[in-house]
């Protein structure tokens, strides 16, 4: 039967297609990147203004002369062009365009490979490189092969301690870096309708490190609460014993808090296999795990103690940063000793306000832990936030089920 992807895509698996595109985004990394491609073109117009968006997040604020030029033309472009734009503060562009500028049922470009976390809306999300963003801002329209998927059947309840970061981990172990490339993964299974939107944007974020296309959940009761929020209407998706080409079972019960380990995102060991790892700093932030729930988690554990080591949060947008303000989630965390950045990505793509040195080693909550990303030399393991702030307090690595 038909998949989700097939049916927001209209047509099988294996067809190669034109499609409009409903909303295309991109960030000041890949927007300058799209603008140089499109001058080169002629510079033959925005076919749709109002379906662009540029977000500043990955270095934001400017790190130095250079990159603030390059911001600067890019502001030029978005006003002379009238496309939506959101400067600095406004928070990592996967995160912003989820609150309350996408729904279930469109087809979501965005210029980085992680647009695929739009899909825990029951959008069909994906990321492409800077030319065809240029060729989507002049046609309005893009082309692609229609994905196979892969089914994530969930069951059961997570226990204590463990977060869908840990069960995002897991799948990605589960199927390896290339276990489902160029496929959709649909997320399923008798537990599928009880993860909370927070949940699925992380589980959905890390389809992509498993080579897939995008990652799915069917809009239901959560997703109508969830965009009620933002006055965004929804229509319930309803799934019709589609065809997979491969399944994956993941009994929550039994995941455990879990590390990836360096530097690949599929080599994970249970935390309590490395428990005492000594640390230099933890970072708490990205599109994985940057949200107010991420916060406001890691500030339970991190309240009434110090960190012992330098621990960095950047809030995923400017609005999980005000609410994190007003719920005292932000005090908390200050209280504790951590620093806190403005919303983005922080130091995730190793660009500014957090790098590691030749050496060093981090638990980081981020999506990659590759070599050399986060610091030439480095070492980086990725983790939850429960895991990320019970380690802070201890300087190593520790089992987040240790201080709950």
């Amino acid at each position: 039967m038909t998949t989700l992807s097939e049916k927001i895509l209209g047509a099988r698996a294996g067809t190669y297609i034109d499609r409009h595109v409903d909303k295309a985004f991109c960030h000041d990394g890949t927007g300058i990147q799209a603008k140089i491609i499109y001058d080169a073109m002629g510079a033959p117009g925005i076919a749709f203004p109002g379906t662009v968006y540029i977000i500043y997040d990955h270095i934001a604020p400017a790190n130095n002369s250079q990159t603030a030029e390059l911001q600067a033309e890019l502001r030029a472009f978005a006003r002379e062009y009238k496309v939506h734009f959101l400067d600095i503060g406004s928070g990592i562009c996967h995160q912003v365009m989820a609150e309350g500028r996408v729904a279930p049922g469109e087809v979501v470009i965005g210029a980085d490979s992680h647009s695929c976390t739009l899909g825990a809306l029951g959008a069909f999300a994906t990321g492409v490189g800077a030319s065809d963003m240029a060729g989507i801002w002049v046609s309005g329209e893009t082309w692609l092969r229609v994905p196979d998927s892969v089914g994530i059947h969930l069951s059961g309840s997570t226990g204590a301690g463990v977060e869908w970061k840990d069960v995002a981990l897991s799948y990605i172990a589960e199927l390896g870096m290339d276990g489902a490339t160029y496929a959709a993964i649909e997320f399923t299974g008798e537990s599928a309708s009880s993860v909370p939107m927070e949940g699925r944007l992380t589980l959905c974020n890390m389809a992509v490190e498993a080579g897939a296309k995008t990652g799915l959940f069917y809009a239901d009761k959560e997703t109508e609460r969830y965009l009620a929020r933002f006055s965004v209407s929804c229509q319930v998706q309803v799934p019709e014993s589609p065809d997979y080409v491969k399944d994956c079972y993941l009994d929550l019960p039994g995941i455990e808090p879990v590390c990836a380990v360096p530097h690949r995102v599929d080599t994970i060991k249970p935390v309590q296999d490395l428990a005492g790892t000594s640390l230099d700093q933890v970072f708490i932030g990205t599109c994985t795990n940057g949200r107010y729930e991420d916060m406001a988690r890691a500030a339970r554990i991190l309240k009434g103690n110090q960190v012992k080591v330098r621990t960095i949060v950047v809030p995923a947008s400017g609005r999980d940063y005000l609410q994190a303000v007003s719920t005292g989630v932000i005090a908390d965390l200050i209280k504790a000793g951590c620093t806190i950045g403005p919303p983005g990505c922080g130091p995730c793509l190793g660009a500014h306000m957090g790098v590691l040195g030749k050496g060093e080693t981090a638990l980081s909550t981020a999506n990659r832990n590759f070599k050399n990303r986060m610091g030439v030399g480095a070492s980086y393991y990725l983790c939850s936030p429960s895991t990320a702030a019970a380690s802070a307090i201890h300087g190593e690595i520790t089992d987040p089920r240790e201080v709950i």
